[in-house]
C-alpha cells in the first residue's frame, strides 16, 4: 500500500522542474512507500520530454498525467484523480523539498488521528527573492475552527489525509492561477474542511525551499493584488458563513486604519490593507458576475495518464 502520494503540477518550467525533481529523487530514501504523481497542464516547453526521462530513472512509482486546460485547481483534481495513497501531500514545481522531507511528514500524520489537513513550513529558496509566499513559524499550530484559513498553511507545502477529499470534495475549478479568480483555490479546500469540522494544522517539520523568483515592486504587487482578488471570489462563494462575514470585517478594519495613518507595521506595500480591500472588492464582485453568468456543468474529458510502475 501507499503511504504517500505527492502531487506536482507543473506548466511550462522544464529548465527548473529538474531542481524539484532531483530534490524527490533524493529526499524519497527509505522513508516510506510512495508514489509520485506529476501534471502536465498543457506545457508547451521540453517538459514532456523532461518528465518521462526522469521517471524512467527512479525506483518508486511515478504517474505522468496530461491536463491540458489550463488552471491549477483542475492539476491537482486530475493528480488527485490518479493518486492512490493514504496521505495527499503537493507542492509547486518552483519547490525543492528538504531531504527530511518524506520522513517528517510520515511521523508528523502518524501522530494524528483522520481526517486532517496539514501544511508544512515553506522556506525561502534564494534570499534574493522578495520575502513572500513562505512560512517561517517554528512550532505547531492549529487553526481557529471558526476563522479564515488564508495564508496560515500554504498549498506549496500542504498533505492531507485521503479522507478529506471524500468528505469535502475536490478542488473547486474556478479557483487558482490560471482561472478566473486567480488564486484561493487552496484556501477554499481549507474553508471547505473547517465547516466540516476537520481540523487544520501546522507543522514546522517537513519543509520545502520556495524559489519564486519575485524581486521587484511591480511582481509584488500583482501577486498581492491576485491573492486578495481570489480571496474576494472566496468570501462571496462562502458569504452565507459568518466565517467569512467576519473575515472581511477584519480587512474592512485594517483598511480603515490605513487610511486613518495607523498602518500595521511589518507590510511590505504602503497602506497594504487599503490596497488589499480594493483587490477582495474585485474579486468579490467579480464571483457575483461569473456565477450569474455560468452556463450548467460542463462534463470535462478524462484526464490520459501514463504509469511507470519502477517500484
Amino acid at each position: 500500500m501507499i503511504d504517500v502520494s505527492l502531487i506536482i503540477c507543473t506548466r511550462d518550467r522544464g529548465a527548473s522542474l529538474a531542481r524539484t525533481l532531483a530534490s524527490i529523487t533524493h529526499a524519497v530514501g527509505q522513508a516510506c512507500r510512495i508514489e509520485v504523481v506529476v501534471v502536465d497542464n498543457g506545457s508547451r516547453d521540453d517538459t514532456p520530454a523532461r518528465l518521462a526521462s526522469w521517471s524512467a530513472q527512479q525506483a518508486f512509482p511515478v504517474i505522468l498525467v496530461d491536463e491540458p486546460r489550463a488552471g491549477l485547481a483542475r492539476a491537482r483534481n486530475a493528480g488527485l484523480a490518479c493518486a492512490s495513497g493514504r496521505i495527499v501531500a503537493m507542492t509547486d514545481d518552483d519547490c525543492v523539498l528538504d531531504p527530511g522531507y518524506f520522513a517528517m511528514l510520515t511521523a508528523c500524520f502518524a501522530h494524528l488521528p483522520g481526517p486532517v489537513v496539514v501544511g508544512g513550513r515553506i522556506l525561502l529558496g534564494d534570499p534574493a527573492d522578495l520575502p513572500v509566499t513562505i512560512k517561517l513559524e517554528d512550532h505547531a499550530m492549529r487553526a481557529d475552527p471558526d476563522g479564515f484559513p488564508g495564508g496560515f498553511v500554504m498549498g506549496a507545502n500542504l498533505a492531507f489525509t485521503r479522507d478529506v477529499v471524500d468528505m469535502v470534495g475536490a478542488f473547486d475549478d474556478r479557483f487558482g492561477a490560471g482561472t478566473p479568480f486567480l488564486a484561493a483555490e487552496d484556501t477554499d479546500l481549507l474553508v471547505r474542511a473547517l465547516d466540516r469540522g476537520i481540523a487544520v494544522r501546522y507543522d514546522p517539520h517537513f519543509v520545502v525551499l520556495h524559489h519564486h523568483g519575485r524581486r521587484t515592486r511591480a511582481e509584488l504587487r500583482r501577486l498581492l493584488a491576485g491573492y486578495a482578488f481570489g480571496d474576494g471570489a472566496l468570501y462571496a462563494k462562502h458569504w452565507r458563513s459568518r466565517r467569512s462575514k467576519r473575515a472581511f470585517g477584519i480587512d474592512v478594519r485594517a483598511a480603515a486604519a490605513d487610511v486613518r495613518g495607523n498602518e500595521q507595521p511589518g507590510t511590505l506595500l504602503r497602506r497594504f490593507h487599503l490596497f488589499r480591500l480594493r483587490h477582495l472588492c474585485r474579486g468579490f464582485l467579480s464571483y457575483l458576475w461569473h456565477t450569474r453568468r455560468a452556463a450548467g456543468p460542463r462534463r470535462a474529458p478524462a484526464a490520459r495518464s501514463v504509469v511507470f510502475d519502477n517500484a
